[in-house]
C-alpha cells in the first residue's frame, strides 16, 4: 500500500511541475515545431532509386563450360553464395567505379562543389558516399542505393554503376586472364615445336625401315629361320642386313615412339588449357543477376519533414524540462545558502 502512495505521489508531483510550468514548455514546444518545419522546407528533397542483384556464382566462363574437371560443380546459370557477395561489395565501392561515375556525370558540379577549393575531393567523396551505397541483404542479393535532388538522375546512376560493375571485373579478371594465356599459348606452342621434331625424326627412322621395332624383330627372325632352314643363303643376308638396320636405330625408335606417346596427352591437356585461356582473355561475361532495375521514383524518400518536426518537439520538450530541473535546483540550493 504504501509503495501505490509513493507512485501516486510522485506522479501527482510531476503533474503539478508540468503544470506549473506549462506556458514555457507549450511555448518551447510551439517554437520548436515551427523552426523545425521551417528548416524542414529549406532542405533539398531527395529521390531513391534502387537496383537489386545476385552475384553470378563462377567468374570464370571456361570452368563453367569447358574444363572437363568440372564436374558440375560450376554452373554458369547459378546464383553466387557470401563470398561473391563481399567480392560484389568491394568492387562497387572500388575507386575505379566511384571514379568513372563522378567524371561521367560532372558530380563536382552537380553537388554545388567548388572546383577551385582545396578540400573539393574530400568534399566530393563525402557527397558521394552519402547519396550513393551499397549493402548485402539476408537473401545474399546486392542493392545500390541512389538519393538524388533529381529523380531521372538517381536512376540513371544506379542503373549504370550496375552496368559499370561488369565492365570493372571483367578489365581486373583480363589482366590476369591475358597473363595466363600467353604463358600457356608459350608453353604449348614449345611443346608443339618439340612434337614436330620429334615426328620428324621418327619419319626419318621410318624410311629406314623401323616401322614397329617389336613386331618387326618377331617377324624378321621368323624369315631368318625360315630361310636358313630351306637353304636360302641370299634371303638370309638380306634378312640380316635388315635386322643390322633396326639394331642401330630401334632403341632411337623405341624412345621416340614412347616420348611421342606420353607428350601426346601432355599436349592434349595444354591444348584444352589454352582454350580455356582463350575464352577467359577474350569472353565478356556478366557478373550478376539484375533483380531489379532502377526506375524513376515519383516520391521523395527524403527529408521526412513530419519526423523531423516531431522529434525536434519531443526533443525541445524534453530538454526545457531538464532545463527546468536544473533551474529548480539551483534556486533550491540556493535558497539553502548551499550555494
Amino acid at each position: 500500500m504504501k509503495e501505490n502512495n509513493e507512485d501516486i505521489f510522485d506522479s501527482t508531483i510531476l503533474l503539478v511541475f508540468l503544470l506549473k510550468w506549462k506556458k514555457p514548455l507549450i511555448l518551447l514546444c510551439v517554437i520548436a515545431a515551427v523552426v523545425s518545419s521551417a528548416i524542414s522546407l529549406i532542405i533539398e528533397e531527395k529521390y531513391k532509386s534502387v537496383v537489386v542483384m545476385f552475384p553470378a556464382a563462377t567468374n570464370s566462363l571456361s570452368k563453367a563450360l569447358i574444363a572437363e574437371s568440372n564436374g558440375g560443380k560450376y554452373d554458369v546459370m547459378s546464383f553466387g553464395e557470401e563470398e561473391q557477395a563481399e567480392q560484389m561489395l568491394q568492387v562497387l565501392n572500388s575507386d575505379h567505379i566511384r571514379t568513372r561515375i563522378c567524371k561521367k556525370y560532372n558530380l563536382l558540379k552537380h553537388y554545388d562543389i567548388d572546383e577551385n577549393d582545396e578540400y573539393k575531393n574530400t568534399q566530393l567523396a563525402e557527397q558521394y558516399s552519402s547519396n550513393i551505397g551499397f549493402r548485402r541483404t539476408k537473401f545474399q542479393s546486392v542493392e545500390i542505393t541512389v538519393m538524388d535532388i533529381s529523380p531521372d538522375t538517381a536512376a540513371i546512376i544506379a542503373n549504370d554503376i550496375s552496368y559499370l560493375l561488369d565492365t570493372v571485373m571483367n578489365r581486373m579478371q583480363k589482366q590476369r586472364a591475358v597473363k595466363a594465356l600467353k604463358i600457356v599459348e608459350a608453353e604449348y606452342k614449345e611443346l608443339e615445336d618439340f612434337m614436330n621434331v620429334m615426328n620428324d625424326s621418327l619419319t626419318v627412322l621410318r624410311k629406314l625401315g623401323v616401322n614397329d621395332y617389336e613386331s618387326q624383330v618377331e617377324m624378321y627372325t621368323q624369315e631368318a629361320a625360315k630361310a636358313i632352314a630351306s637353304g636360302n643363303q641370299r634371303g638370309a643376308d638380306a634378312i640380316a642386313e635388315k635386322m643390322k638396320i633396326l639394331s642401330e636405330h630401334g632403341s632411337a625408335y623405341m624412345q621416340l615412339s614412347q616420348t611421342i606417346e606420353f607428350q601426346t596427352e601432355h599436349l592434349a591437356n595444354l591444348r584444352l588449357k589454352y582454350k580455356e585461356a582463350s575464352v577467359d582473355a577474350t569472353a565478356e561475361i556478366p557478373y550478376k543477376f539484375v533483380v531489379n532495375s532502377a526506375f524513376r521514383a515519383e516520391k521523395k524518400s527524403y527529408p521526412v519533414r513530419w519526423l523531423i518536426v516531431v522529434v525536434s518537439t519531443f526533443s525541445s520538450f524534453i530538454f526545457g524540462i531538464l532545463m527546468i530541473i536544473g533551474v529548480e535546483n539551483y534556486r533550491q540550493l540556493k535558497a539553502q545558502g548551499k550555494l
